[in-house]
């Protein structure tokens, strides 16, 4: 794949027994605690945006189990699931109070760790999440169904300008990374096929989360409608929502300079 990154992160490497399963965690940067949770597609190792939030905080990368290099629990069945490895690992840590920045399918378990301890994340910043179902109508609908469609087409969905997408992965991306996205896959329809990338009780439970909380959108956003933002504000009446004009689902890969200023503003304020 192409690697279009400014700068590179230099990431410290673990495995940490977790839940019964090794969970590969890469650290960088200096500052404040900041657990960035990746998307159903898995994550690039070097991100721009990466880059320039290791200048602002400490980053924990984790790659959610079964995904990535992370060893894949036999047992595992929810999204729910992972949020208490997630909450387990930052107890592990001694770092309970970090704060979370969930990307799309990552932004789910975010929103799942906050409403397991309402008052602990220093901010929780959600971007295009996952989790919720989107409302019907012309603006609304369905969370893609990437069973619908192919790996290349899935990942390339999630971006509006197809030119980002090209600079990171390439314009024909490799073999290895269409493995990648199938494991990615296979993992995604044991954890959250029915109902499909939604939970049926989360958007009842957010209610009591204390900690600040920014919702971010993009605004072209062709994998999770951009009017599900609705529907998150009413279920966490405390969050504010940004949205990123000319910008599909993966935000921090398709206008990093803007996610990373909505989150250093954000965590400043908060």
């Amino acid at each position: 794949m192409a690697d279009q990154t400014a700068d590179h992160v230099a990431w410290q490497e673990s495995l940490h027994p977790i839940a019964g399963v090794q969970l590969r965690l890469r650290r960088a940067g200096k500052g404040p605690p900041l657990l960035i949770l990746h998307h159903d597609t898995g994550t690039l190792d070097q991100l721009p945006a990466y880059a320039a939030l290791a200048r602002h905080f400490e980053l924990l990368l984790p790659e959610h189990p079964g995904y990535g290099q992370s060893e894949r629990p036999a047992w595992m069945r929810s999204v729910r699931d992972l949020a208490i490895t997630y909450r387990w690992l930052l107890a592990e840590l001694g770092l309970s109070r970090a704060a979370l920045l969930g990307l799309g399918f990552g932004g789910w378990i975010a929103a799942e760790m906050a409403g397991m301890a309402p008052e602990d994340p220093a901010q929780v910043m959600l971007v295009g999440p996952m989790g919720i179902k989107p409302p019907a109508g012309e603006t609304g609908g369905d969370i893609l169904d990437q069973a619908l469609v192919s790996h290349i087409d899935y990942a390339r969905a999630g971006f509006h300008d197809q030119a980002a997408f090209d600079a990171l992965y390439g314009a024909e991306p490799s073999t290895d990374q269409l493995v990648e996205w199938d494991l990615c896959r296979e993992m995604n329809f044991r954890i959250a096929w029915k109902p499909y990338m939604h939970s049926l009780t989360l958007q009842h439970l957010l209610g009591g989360v204390r900690s600040p909380t920014l919702i971010a959108w993009g605004a072209e956003d062709r994998v999770v409608p951009s009017s599900t933002a609705e529907r998150w504000r009413q279920a966490m009446p405390k969050a504010r929502i940004e949205l990123v004009a000319g910008c599909g689902h993966c935000v921090e890969m398709e206008k990093p300079a803007e996610l990373v200023r909505l989150v250093t503003t954000f965590a400043q304020r908060g």
